[in-house]
């Protein structure tokens, strides 16, 4: 290339190519031509190569470490000025527009046609539609046989010919085969202008489309079936209304028996339909008669239809109702008894109006199913038995002897009066009977029907003095029931404070010399209903009554564990409450704030009381029955159980053991061949044919002396017991240091001379216990190690230079660590190409801004420039004006 300036070259470079020159040497102008495309492109790539040749920046070759020859490499030399030029014609068809249309709020217009027109109703708008969109279907076609204008052929249209069915071809003779004369399908198919090819061809072909002869066709058909269809529907609708006609005078006496229709005793005649008015026969030949008869029936119709309109519509009668109105009914039946019973024991008889509405009866309807009741009639059975869920039958009883009673005592004020029927001794028969019902009454009286809510046990004490023990729950269900809480807000309160006073009841009636388990028993479904309720409330009751419990406790083992005045022991009502306790709540929580102490309170009960008689033998033994009870979900080992249980055994079955020292295991037996437990020991020879005997749990617990019978009872019961703790506690993982000193004292138990029932018992507890050991030790595996993958010998990859070699730079052994090197370095890498990008685009927003800005300053100059230019004019006009006034002035001056 030739030296010098860039301009030189430039000259140089066009004239060696041919673009520039001197072509005309004759010097004659010569006409312009028009080069061929061929050498349009040649001269454009010339220019290129001129243009790449004086401008070296435009190619970028990056530098090969090692250059290879024969390898193709991308990106080796690069074009940065023209990147950068496609970069700016790209953002400006993307970034510039999003920028220019960044405040661009978009939307739609309805052009539909007609829409924005008041004036046009629906149906204009949409069959302008409609004209529109066939005028545009229709736009180029100039020979649309299926248009609307058809061609015709004398007035008929042509498309109407392609349909064969009424040409004539078929046979109008024959009604039966209307397909008869016609020429068969598969012929037309195969013989006509659409045969000759094989079925495999045609089957590949795609479906004809029908014309519009044939969808004609087939809707005219379905438009016959569809009428036929609805014909056959409207007859049947029409018979079955005939039918109904028929009958309706049946219908209606069955609903209206007691008010017959008068105008029912000429029946219809055969050819008239029914009393609607139709008739299968012609009017014409209706006789005057027969119309009257029609008439009178229209009429007598129309009228039923009418009274049936306005009929009251039935209402259910056996709703269900909600609590809150159980328990207004429920509260009504008991004062309405109660009124009832207080005037017949002061001999008051209802009136004579009331006795009329009570027999006054409701009329009876079609629709009557015998279900009609008077209060009078069933008593207080009935109302009972949907009031309280149902009495028992010495309630029963009970009430219908209170209501005789009453009957009674006007009997015998009837029998006063008069003495005719007297017998020998002065008596009449209904005296006689009125002396038995007199002393069955003495021995049971009625109970009331209402009473106060008490506030305290002494008060609820009062109300039950004259009640029987069998009666206290009726007494119970009616409190509830008179003081629901839907009745008055404090009746909750009333109601909480009720829980406090049954388990006062229930301590008072179990903690007597004779305890009532069974009044307990009947108060229980009461106090489960009333906790159900107020849970929060009942667990404070029995909170408060196992504190005081505690109390006891710690009370009793001050004054000495040993002293038999001191009760550390719990006595049949504390043992009722635990009971109680294991029924209303749930045992088998982790945590439970009324659970959780009555737990720890018969731990501390058989953990740190000492026994003393048989009482306190039993005792524990029902507490250990109760642990058995509560931890029979969560399976929770508790020693304290397990030890009393076997020492149990221990101060009541003969054995060789003679002293502490000698038991095997390291369970605590404080009381074993101590002097106050030696006289607890059964004797061999006075258990020789001693039976297993059924004892109540009062019986044992109120017991002073130490009978053989009772000792063999708990004996047994400690046995049982034991297996079925060790069933309960198979799972411990201790359970071999746990029961096998257990099996042990089992063994050595001297039990030759008892009953074999006894021995049978206590060698099957023992056998259990000696398998549940043995599939313990079965189970049992010796402690290892947590098992670890093998640990593989370390390798090293040796550590190259990455200044002398770069081959093992980038290479780890570690898979995971290297895949994530790889992605650390592939974020790096997109992450600067965002931020270059970024910044390239905030560079060409800048320069679009400043573009823009220098438009507007442009522009804003050339104004004041023009403004500038117009005010110097007219200055300059104003000057030259008072110039040639100032010469003028000098010129009359002058003159």
């Amino acid at each position: 290339m030739a030296k010098g300036s860039q301009l030189t070259q430039l000259k140089s470079a066009l004239s060696h190519a041919g673009i520039t020159g001197n072509n005309n040497q004759n010097g004659k102008k010569r006409k312009r031509s028009v080069l061929p495309e061929k050498d349009k492109e040649k001269r454009k790539a010339k220019l290129e190569e001129i243009q790449r040749k004086l401008n070296p920046f435009d190619v970028k070759v990056t530098k090969l470490k090692h250059d290879v020859g024969g390898r193709k490499l991308k990106g080796v030399t690069g074009k940065p000025a023209q990147s950068k030029t496609a970069g700016i014609e790209q953002r400006k068809k993307t970034l510039l527009k999003e920028f220019e249309e960044r405040h661009r709020a978009g939307g739609i217009i309805d052009r539909r046609f007609g829409e924005n027109d008041p004036s046009m109703s629906l149906e204009e708008r949409m069959l302008e539609r409609f004209t529109k969109e066939r005028q545009r279907a229709s736009k180029g076609v100039a020979f649309n046989l299926e248009d609307e204008d058809e061609l015709t052929h004398y007035g008929q249209s042509l498309s109407k010919l392609d349909d064969f069915d009424d040409i004539g071809f078929a046979n109008e003779n024959d009604d039966d085969d209307e397909e008869a004369g016609l020429i068969n399908e598969d012929i037309v198919k195969h013989t006509h202008f659409g045969g000759f090819d094989d079925e495999e061809a045609d089957s590949e072909e795609p479906a004809r489309k029908k014309t519009k002869a044939e969808v004609m066709a087939e809707v005219i058909a379905k438009s016959k079936v569809h009428k036929i269809q609805r014909q056959m529907e409207r007859e049947e609708g029409e018979n079955i209304r005939l039918e109904l006609d028929q009958t309706f005078d049946s219908i209606r006496n069955l609903l209206y028996a007691s008010n017959p229709p008068e105008n029912n005793s000429q029946p219809p005649p055969p050819d008239l339909a029914g009393p609607s008015g139709s008739s299968t026969a012609d009017a014409s030949i209706l006789t005057p008669e027969m119309a009257l008869i029609e008439t009178e029936q229209t009429a007598s119709y129309d009228q039923a239809v009418r009274e049936l309109a306005f009929d009251k519509r039935a209402k259910p009668k056996d709703r269900t109702k909600t609590e809150e109105e159980l328990a207004i009914e429920g509260k009504e039946t008991l004062e309405k008894a109660e009124r009832r019973r207080r005037k017949r024991m002061l001999g008051i008889t209802d009136s004579d109006s009331e006795s009329e509405g009570r027999s006054r009866k409701r009329q009876r309807g079609g629709d009557d199913l015998e279900d009609d009741f008077d209060d009078a009639e069933i008593g207080w059975d009935g109302l009972g038995a949907g009031l309280e869920g149902g009495q028992s039958e010495d309630e029963d009883s009970e009430v219908d002897e209170g209501e005789d009673d009453g009957g009674s005592d006007i009997d015998k004020d009837e029998s006063e009066d008069g003495s005719e029927d007297e017998d020998e001794d002065g008596d009449t028969p209904v005296k006689a009977f009125q002396k038995d019902r007199t002393s069955s009454r003495s021995k049971t009286q009625e109970i009331p029907f209402t009473f106060p809510c008490p506030s305290s046990h002494e008060e609820f004490l009062e109300i039950v003095e004259t009640v029987d023990d069998k009666d206290l729950p009726t007494v119970v269900q009616r409190i509830r029931t008179l003081y629901h809480t839907s009745f008055a807000p404090e009746n909750k309160f009333k109601l909480q404070g009720l829980i406090g006073i049954l388990i006062d009841h229930i301590l008072y009636v179990t903690s007597s010399a004779t305890p009532s388990f069974s009044v307990a028993s009947s108060l229980f479904p009461h106090l489960a209903a009333l906790t159900k309720a107020y849970p929060i409330q009942s667990a404070e009751h029995f909170n408060r009554k196992l504190v005081l419990m505690h109390k006891n406790l710690k009370r009793g083992l001050s004054q000495g564990a040993l002293s038999p005045e001191a009760k550390t022991w719990p006595g049949p009502a504390e043992l009722t409450l635990l009971r109680i306790v294991s029924s209303l709540w749930p045992t088998s929580d982790l945590n439970h704030a009324v659970v959780t102490p009555t737990r720890i309170l018969m731990g501390a009960y058989l953990g740190l009381a000492r026994v003393r008689s048989l009482s306190d033998i039993a005792s524990g033994l029902f507490l250990c029955t109760l642990f058995l009870q509560y931890e029979q979900l969560s399976k929770r080992f508790v020693p304290e159980a397990v030890n009393f249980l076997i020492n149990s055994v221990l101060h009541l079955a003969p054995n060789k053991y003679q002293s502490v020292a000698e038991l095997p295991g390291a369970f605590p037996s404080p009381d074993f061949r101590s002097t106050h437990c030696q006289h607890l020991t059964l004797d061999a020879k006075a258990a020789k044919g001693l039976k297993i005997q059924q004892h109540k749990l009062g019986d044992l617990l109120t017991s002073v002396g130490d009978e053989p019978a009772s000792t063999l009872s708990l004996l047994v019961l400690s046995l049982d017991l034991l297996g079925r703790y060790a069933n309960l506690l198979k799972g411990l993982d201790a359970f071999i240091e746990v029961f096998d000193p257990i099996c042990q004292i089992l063994q050595n138990l001297k039990l030759q001379k008892f009953d074999s029932e006894v021995q049978s018992r206590a060698t099957s507890t023992r056998e259990m216990i000696e398998r549940l050991i043995k599939f313990a030790r079965q189970s049992r595996r010796p402690l290892l190690l947590q098992s670890h993958k093998a640990i593989p010998i370390p390798s090293y990859v040796p550590k190259f230079d990455s200044t002398s070699s770069s081959y093992l730079k980038h290479q780890d052994p570690d898979r995971e660590r290297n895949e994530a090197a790889k992605l650390r370095n592939e974020y790096k890498k997109e992450r600067k190409g965002a931020i270059r990008e970024l910044r390239k685009d905030a560079r060409f927003l800048a320069g679009v801004e400043q573009a823009k800005q220098k438009e507007k300053d442009r522009s804003y100059n050339e104004r004041m420039k023009r403004v500038f230019g117009s005010l110097e004019g007219e200055r300059a006009e104003e000057k030259a004006m008072e110039r040639e006034k100032a010469k003028e002035k000098k010129r009359a001056g002058r003159k």
